[in-house]
């Protein structure tokens, strides 16, 4: 794609030689700016939206706030992008064209919380309202933490998070959880419910269970595969920014097939209000639980460690030297953002690597093109509509697209494995195989911390956190600290994230 011709934000002095403007500050015209921030709003959509799809459907809310959860993250979205790459004062924003969305590092967490009742819904956003706090606080030093991260760490606890993942994508294609692969007999529920009628004594023995036949259902699954296809087909084919929403498409193809089949309602959309402001504290007031917090504060820890290689890699993209101040500004809104997601119930908040990606792929440098997004989303968020259609699109479809979002998370931290040596360090082996197998704990025997305590729960049941905390131990054991010059340039190599 052609990059658009730019226009100054800076005056000219009469009887002087205009100052060559910075490629961020340059404003294009309003036409150009909305288009190309649309192509970032949908880039960034999928993902944006699947974070509380998951979140919202594994506390098995009803559909109606299910989509409040997608119109508050759509508006947060939004804010927090503004915020970003406008800044506010001194402290906030990295002033760089930057697209901020929920992380998908903080799903595992999340979901564990989500099956402790006394946490619930309400604990989850108390935990990110005080990981928000936490996070403004200790931005400044993340800097200094980056030796703790090399490529063998962040490279293993990416590929924990997109493996964690990959269970709700497969479980979004089969229908549900594998709890669900099977039902009680509805022959013997009714010869029960008979017998008890007649007043005679019910069945003896276990309910038997047979195949649940909305479980794996072929039809669905067919339709999964052909989102996939349809995603794959784009990936190939497509060119340029077209390639970059082959998910988005897939998922609108699928959808589609699926209203056409009669598989999808849209009913509850045309009942949907066509404007709605996104208020605070929908679900209740937030509890707060410490170490539901201290869980969440280490994700955020993992995120802006993230964050802050994708800050060095768009600095050199634009042609802007990163600073220390600005790389403290640019973290401290991952914590402003998650404390701003906390209040209007939704969740953390990161850099968007994609779009870090399509600056690359349309040559613009502009942050006022994702300022021009981020009013986009919040338009979005107060639309209710958007959010409802987003809810009505069958779990199937978003299995086809999930194996795709998820397995290039995990792909994205085999690639940076990929760049570890092994060969005159065995060491790193230790660390990969070991952070990866505590990762798998939750995974493959969910009560393995029955008899650890309780209050534990929202640390022993994240994979994720598990991996972080093996991987940077076991790293410190066998390599000690890197130099920190040698720590920005392995994150300014390995600036694709987690989202």
């Amino acid at each position: 794609m052609a990059t658009p011709r730019l226009k100054s934000i800076h005056r000219s002095v009469p009887g002087a030689t205009p100052a060559a403007p910075s490629p961020v500050d340059e404003i294009l015209p309003a036409g150009k700016l909305f288009t190309l921030g649309l192509q970032h709003v949908l880039v960034m959509y999928a993902g944006a939206i699947a974070v509380p799809l998951i979140v919202g459907r594994a506390l098995k809310l009803p559909p109606e706030q299910v989509a409040a959860l997608i119109s508050a993250d759509l508006f947060c979205c939004g804010l927090v992008t503004l915020i970003q790459s406008l800044g506010i004062g001194k402290y906030f924003g990295i002033r760089l064209p930057v697209m901020m969305g929920v992380t998908f590092a903080a799903v595992s967490p999340m979901l564990a919380m989500a099956n402790i009742p006394a946490l619930g819904i309400t604990g989850i956003f108390g935990a990110v309202i005080g990981a928000g706090v936490v996070s403004m606080l200790i931005a400044p030093f993340i800097s200094r933490l980056l030796a703790l991260f090399p490529p063998v760490v962040t490279g293993s606890i990416i590929a924990v998070i997109g493996v964690s993942l990959m269970r709700v994508g497969v479980n979004w294609a089969m229908g549900g959880p594998p709890a669900m692969a099977q039902i009680a007999d509805p022959a013997f529920l009714k010869m029960a419910a008979a017998a008890t009628a007649a007043g005679l004594p019910a069945p003896l023995g276990p309910v038997p269970l047979i195949a649940n036949p909305g479980y794996g259902a072929l039809d669905n699954m067919g339709i999964a595969f052909f989102v996939l296809a349809v995603i794959l087909l784009v990936a190939k084919y497509g060119r340029g920014f077209l390639s970059n929403i082959a998910v988005l498409i897939g998922i609108i193809a699928g959808t589609a097939l699926s209203f056409a089949l009669g598989k999808a309602d849209f009913a509850k959309v045309a009942s949907a209000k066509a404007f709605a402001i996104v208020t605070p504290f929908q679900f209740g007031m937030p509890t707060f639980d410490v170490v539901a917090i201290i869980t969440m504060s280490l994700v955020m820890i993992v995120v802006m460690i993230e964050s802050l290689g994708m800050f060095l890699a768009l600095g050199e993209m634009t042609d802007k030297r990163i600073t220390q101040a600005d790389i403290s500004r640019g973290l401290r809104v991952d914590g402003l953002g998650t404390l701003i997601g906390g209040i209007f119930n939704t969740f953390p908040y990161t850099s968007f690597s994609q779009n870090v990606g399509l600056v690359g792929v349309t040559g613009v440098r502009s942050r006022w093109v994702c300022v021009a997004a981020g009013l986009i989303l919040l338009v979005m968020g107060v639309i209710p509509k958007i959010a409802q259609t987003a809810e009505a699109v069958p779990a199937f479809v978003l299995g086809g697209a999930g194996l795709v979002m998820f397995g290039m998370v995990a792909a994205t931290g085999i690639r940076i494995l990929a760049g570890v040596d092994y060969k005159s360090n065995r060491n790193n082996l230790f660390i990969v195989a070991l952070s990866i197998g505590f990762g798998m704990l939750p995974l493959v025997a969910e009560q393995y911390a029955q008899h650890m305590p309780k209050a534990l729960s929202p640390l022993l049941h994240s994979g994720i956190l598990l991996a972080a905390i093996v991987a940077v131990l076991l790293n410190l054991f066998f390599n000690g600290l890197a130099s920190q010059e040698r720590a920005r340039e392995q994150a300014r190599e390995n600036s694709h994230g987690s989202e």
